[in-house]
């Protein structure tokens, strides 16, 4: 199977979404997306993490920027919005279906894990439960691929075409 399109990261990449985090990265497989300065945006995740635990968020938003703007969306009521529009607007459902099928297909590339069978993130394909990894998914497959999370990062007070990064240089 081919691999999803990012890039493997670098050691400096690893201490950069360390900073951004808070915490040391886990796991990380790749860059997804980055910020137009060069940070990690969005970081690719192991489809089971080296403690044996299936973790089904493959894309995962790690700017911190981007983070605050998706929370602040998710805080004022924003997903149940969204959710509506899955009900009253057939295309935009087809096409999260179809958003939730590409995930499953970027984790299977990677691994398969029997306990994520048919599990994406965010709430795909009938729900919109974390604007976070739909952001995300937005942001590392490119536009027009997840709805959801194309309109989530229209919404939002971030774009990855303005930088907002702090100094995240893995040089202290």
């Amino acid at each position: 199977m081919p691999t999803p399109p990012f890039a493997e990261p670098s050691a400096e990449d690893i201490d950069i979404v360390s900073h951004q985090l808070g915490r040391p990265a886990r796991n990380v497989v790749g860059i997804a997306a980055r910020c137009s300065c060069g940070a990690p945006t969005v970081v690719a995740t192991k489809p089971r993490l080296d403690d044996g635990t299936p973790f089904p968020t493959l894309y995962y938003l790690c700017h911190p920027a981007a983070t605050a703007a998706i929370s602040t969306l998710e805080a004022t009521g924003v997903m149940p919005q969204l959710a509506a529009l899955l009900g009253e607007q057939d295309d935009l459902a087809r096409d999260y279906l179809t958003a939730h099928q590409a995930y499953l297909a970027d984790r299977n590339s990677l691994e398969i894990v029997d306990e994520l069978a048919g599990i994406s993130a965010g709430g795909m394909p009938t729900r919109v439960k974390c604007l976070h990894a739909l952001a995300g998914h937005a942001l590392s497959a490119g536009p027009g691929v997840n709805p959801i999370g194309d309109r989530a990062l229209a919404l939002a007070n971030w774009s990855p075409e303005v930088c907002q990064c702090e100094d995240y240089s893995a040089r202290g």
